[in-house]
């Protein structure tokens, strides 16, 4: 299994402010740990869990599934199977 990363940038910089990354092995148990408040955020987003999760037991998909521009609040969040 590949790792989770969620990397969260300010507005014009390369280089993210925060990264998050959860190993592959435990991304699973991870997922149903998240409060459901955040899951519940995620989702609004777009994003979901368990496809994610279902994703990275695939070898074959790499690389960023979603990437999240917030243009009034000047930030950027990239979530990616590396």
């Amino acid at each position: 299994m590949v790792d989770l990363k969620i990397r969260v940038y300010k507005s014009g910089e390369a280089e993210p402010e925060t990264t998050i990354t959860i190993p592959g092995g435990i991304l699973k148990m991870a997922a149903d740990l998240i409060p459901k408040q955040a899951a519940d955020a995620l989702h609004s987003k777009g994003i979901d869990l368990d496809e994610i999760v279902r994703l990275a037991e695939n070898p074959d998909v790499r690389g960023t599934l979603v990437e999240i521009e917030e243009h009034k609040k000047g930030g950027r969040l990239v979530v990616a199977l590396d």
